[in-house]
């Protein structure tokens, strides 16, 4: 043959897009009128008893972030009655992503949903052949991609000029033979492209279509489909290699419960893709759809009950399939343990209540790295089963594995998969599953991948189309076989396969990427901070004014509390990776939930009664006197606290600390008396600016050569030396650096064993980064950052790429380093993001200090144009002489400041004799029985035998999972004696454990 078939694919790919275009084969327009709402969205019955005007294909619609609702009406035409008719609307889409544009949603006239108008499903069946009324809900949404900064994430600076054009409104006759041709040839002729020049199996599929093509009248496909199907129907019919790799695939829609849109607006979405699904799922009930987040579940209840109902009939047909068992996809990384747990706790309820589903998967595909403690409470939760893809975007290393086990701190393991086709929204294409079938790094030893189907982040799900593709793929040469199946029958059956031979990889899953989001939004990283201890004294107090004085248990206000904590706790809003309207609405929300908690927290300390000048102390530890758990007087430290200042600067010393600033107010030196040592290997609690140029995420990523350049603040504008009526120490130094202010204050107590720090910044800086250092005189080979329930060890040296590439880490209420004998904490109450080095290059002798920074405020102009200006407070200490005990016990001190008020001594109603176990929560049971619930874990990384004493009449003690319900699994993890009121509980590594105690009598 002398044909050139670099040219007859050119050529078979205007054939391909001829045959779409004559797949339609008869249109009629219908007749538009709208009316454009004034601000927000409203329910169906008020819109449409709006006028409306008339409108045309043409006309430019929709202010950003607008409301426009289309009525689209006219009669079926004789001539397409009987046939395969529908109705097609394009709102103006563009060729860019759906979910990221304009949407609408069909509405019949009784209000009943048909499902969504989306760029890639644009068509709307007809209920019959007569007269045709549909209104369609239009959503005039900007399109946000890049990283040109924008006005339009926030519907005050948006603008009003419309963005778009309504394209069509048409009444389509579909000939479904001519379609059908038209998957064939798009399945074939995609596999041709995808395999190697030279395959035989390439070249019998571009011979067949050519000589399909040459006897197609393209000017009446319609006629010639059915011949031409079965000219090629051979090239379809040839099943794949016996030894062929293995895909489920699983229809998904990955909606980001905000993002580059607001919540309300993602509420609209979910009702779009939800509604697309089930209207999918009635024709073709081969899908199967995945969907995680309960919190979507729960705005369909809420605002769309009609669907909610479809919804919940489609899950009992097995077509919607709930997965996840979290109340959102969450982060992983900035979470602390107890949120993390209720995340499961809140889901899984919510899923077993509503729709009678346990799930036995953790669903998180797109969340920026995975925490090392979480396989150990996906399992407490009742999950065996963990799903990402996102390691797939590793800048430096890849990740090694695609199916394995995944262990965690204390050494529990879930059975993980990364689908190896590397994304969350394939379409079914040959490109994808080829993709997977090539890059599957348990090649040879296991044989299972699975591929998530569905267009995402945005919403619209998957499409017809989608499934016909996978029909053709189910068995066909040169691809894997292919199923559509549940993400369980995956699992199932890849564990079966695979599991006594899996990998482990053992810790977290750090990703090489999205470093900045530890940082970015401060309001949200303190926000979260902050709701997450006031939820613990708030259930601490309830709880023990519930049992003490037989207070009213708020669980309603708890629950609402909670679940708008979870939803903030979304991997786009608390990483400060949205739009401005997000954050704006998260900062407002977290100003609710605070006031809120402190009236529960307010009422109980009432209840509890007293007028004497007590404090109340929600930490696991002693601190001043006061007793964990409980309420007592405060016992003033002893001691006295020396200040001296001369032209060189301020010497303070305390008798356990001895602190010199220098002239400009800077910290040079901290001697630890009792150790005879001094800390610093420099000037401390420096600030530092560096220039912030991400190479293509700004809120998301800080880049390793942001530290090619760096500014000192060492000059002062003031320097203020006092000492406070407490007898403590303080200095207040006043910085200026360009258009922004720094006020540094320190704090030495007497007694204290801790200095005290406290960052305002007046931020108006753009795309820059501050930080705080501390240069420490410790040679430490590692740093250690406390995660939820734990602690994890990352190296300070960069031997390999993996440890190069951890630059900057996440760390929660401490980070330790030391050597041998002597370490140093530093504890914050405000912030998460961390980096922790060595000595820098070049020649040296001796032992090398190790620098200690924190990240306290960046300044990305992209999603948020506006990211952070403004005034931020942040409050941090610097522990000599710590071991990860008093890294511990300083943590919690420093987020849990004693709570004067009037009152009488409290007893606790738990208190930990011995041992390292440490309570995280002390709450009144999820099922009202008044039972008290009491999770603790082990602190140290080691295994130990708490002794516990409760303070309540109880009338038994039990081990339980984390939905407080009995396990036997669970329960023999954790082997507990009960004497009386002591409790015994043998602990390993890291352990969480949730005990019920049974209240006797209700006492």
């Amino acid at each position: 043959m002398h044909r050139n078939l670099y040219d007859e694919r050119h050529r078979l790919v205007r054939v391909l897009a001829r045959i779409r275009a004559a797949a339609e084969v008869d249109t009629h327009p219908l007749d538009v009128t709208w009316t454009q709402l004034p601000g927000e969205p409203v329910p169906f019955a008020e819109a449409v008893a709006r006028a409306y005007e008339p409108g045309a294909v043409g006309m430019p619609w929709g202010p950003p972030w607008g409301t426009t609702w289309f009525r689209l009406t006219g009669d079926v035409p004789e001539r397409m009655r009987g046939r395969s008719a529908e109705l097609v609307v394009d709102l103006g889409f563009s060729g860019g992503g759906p979910g990221f544009q304009a949407e609408g949603l069909a509405h019949r006239a009784d209000g009943s949903i048909i499902k969504g108008v989306e760029p890639r499903t644009t068509y709307v069946p007809l209920d019959g052949d007569g007269r045709v009324g549909v209104y369609v809900e239009a959503a005039s949404n900007p399109t946000l991609r890049g990283t040109t900064p924008t006005s339009l994430g926030e519907r005050s600076t948006a603008g009003s000029a419309p963005l778009y054009r309504l394209n069509r409104a048409d009444l389509v006759v579909i000939d479904d033979e001519a379609r059908a041709l038209s998957i064939d040839v798009e399945v074939l002729l995609d596999l041709a492209h995808r395999l190697t020049e030279g395959d035989p199996r390439r070249e019998q599929i571009l011979v067949g279509l050519v000589r399909m093509a040459d006897r197609l009248d393209l000017d009446d496909v319609p006629a010639e489909a059915t011949a031409a199907r079965a000219a090629i129907a051979p090239l379809l019919a040839a099943p794949a290699n016996p030894s062929a790799h293995r895909v489920s695939l699983v229809g998904h829609a990955h909606i980001d419960s905000a993002w580059l849109w607001p919540v309300r607006e993602t509420i609209r979405k979910c009702a779009r893709t939800f509604s697309n699904v089930v209207a999918l799922a009635e024709t073709r009930p081969e899908l199967r759809f995945a969907c995680s987040s309960a919190q979507q579940y729960a705005w369909m209840k809420e605002h769309y009950p009609e669907l909610w109902q479809r919804i919940r009939a489609a899950v009992t047909a097995g077509t919607f399939v709930p997965a996840g068992g979290m109340w959102v996809e969450a982060d992983t990384n900035l979470p602390g343990g107890e949120a993390m747990a209720r995340q499961l706790v809140h889901g899984a309820r919510f899923l077993r209540d509503e729709l009678g589903v346990e799930c036995r998967d953790v669903w998180l595909p797109d969340s920026f790295g995975y925490t090392a403690s979480l396989p150990q409470l996906a399992r407490l939760a009742g999950a065996r089963w963990f799903l990402s893809q996102k390691m797939s975007w590793n800048q430096t290393d890849d990740f090694p594995h695609h199916t394995f086990w995944w262990e965690g701190i204390d050494g529990t393991r879930v059975f993980t998969h990364f689908p190896p086709g590397d994304t969350y929204s394939a379409e079914v294409t040959a490109e994808e599953l080829l993709r997977g079938q090539r890059g599957f790094r348990e090649s040879g030893a296991a044989t299972r991948s699975l591929l998530p189907f569905g267009y995402g982040d945005g919403g619209g799900g998957p499409t017809r189309e989608m499934l016909d593709r996978a029909a053709r793929f189910a068995d066909l040469e040169g691809l894997p076989r292919v199923a559509v199946e549940t993400p369980a029958e995956f699992f199932a059956a890849a564990e079966e396969e695979y599991a006594a031979d899996a990998p482990v990889w053992s810790g977290e899953m750090y990703l090489e990427f999205h470093r900045g989001v530890y940082t970015s939004q401060v309001a949200m990283k303190q926000g979260n901070r902050r709701t997450e201890h006031l939820l613990r004294e708030a259930e601490l107090w309830a709880t023990t004014a519930a049992v003490r004085a037989a207070a009213a248990y708020p669980y309603d206000e708890l629950d609402r509390i909670w679940r708008a904590a979870l939803l903030n706790q979304f991997h786009d809003i608390l990483p400060g990776s949205s739009i401005a309207w997000v954050h704006r609405e998260a900062r407002t929300v977290y100003a609710d939930l605070a006031s809120s908690l402190e009236g529960i927290i307010g009422s109980a300390v009432s209840a509890l009664g007293g007028t004497g000048d007590v404090a109340f102390n929600a930490a696991p530890f002693e601190v001043d006197g006061v007793p964990a758990l409980s309420a007592g007087p405060v016992v003033a430290a002893s001691g006295e606290v020396s200040l001296e200042r001369s032209d060189d600067g301020i010497v303070i010393d305390n008798g356990v600390l001895q602190l010199r600033l220098d002239a400009a107010g800077v910290l040079v030196s901290v001697l630890d008396l009792r150790a005879g040592r001094e800390v610093l290997a420099g000037p401390a609690n420096l600030l530092q600016l560096h220039p912030d140029h991400p190479t293509q995420f700004d809120a998301w990523d800080i880049e390793p050569h942001y530290r090619a350049r760096c500014t000192d603040l060492v000059a002062a504008d003031s320097v203020l030396a006092s000492v406070a009526d407490d007898g403590a120490a303080e200095v207040l130094v006043v910085r200026r650096e360009g258009p922004s202010t720094f006020e540094q204050r320190l704090r030495l107590a007497p007694g204290a064993g801790r200095v005290e720090l406290e960052t305002t910044v007046d931020w108006q800086h753009r795309e820059t980064l501050l930080k705080a250092a501390f240069p420490l005189a410790v040679h430490a080979d590692r740093s250690t950052s406390e995660i939820g329930f734990g602690h994890v060890h990352r190296p300070t040296h960069t031997n390999t790429s993996w440890d190069a590439a951890r630059f900057e880490i996440c760390a929660h209420r401490w980070l330790h380093v030391g050597e041998p004998g002597y370490g140093v904490a530093l504890v914050n109450a405000t912030t998460y993001g961390h980096d922790v080095t060595r000595a820098g290059s070049g020649d040296r002798r001796g032992p090398s200090p190790t620098t200690a920074r924190m990240s306290l405020v960046r300044a990305p102009n992209f999603p948020d144009p506006g990211t952070d200006r403004g005034t931020h407070t942040f409050r941090y200490a610097l522990v000599p002489g710590a071991d990860i005990a008093d890294a511990v016990r300083e943590g919690y001190r420093i987020n849990l400041p004693l709570r004067p008020a009037p009152g009488a001594d409290v007893a606790p109603l738990v208190v930990v004799e011995s041992g390292a176990a440490v309570v995280e929560a002390v709450k009144l049971a999820e099922d009202r029985s008044g039972d008290v619930v009491v999770r603790l874990y082990e602190s140290l990384g080691g295994r130990t035998s708490a002794r516990l004493r409760l303070g309540l009449d109880h009338a038994s003690v039990e081990v339980v999972d984390l939905h407080e319900r009995s396990d036997a699994e669970v329960a023999a993890l954790a082997p507990l004696t009960v004497d009386g009121d002591v409790v015994t509980l043998d602990l390993g590594p890291f352990q969480v454990v949730t005990l019920r105690v049974g209240r006797r009598h209700g006492g």
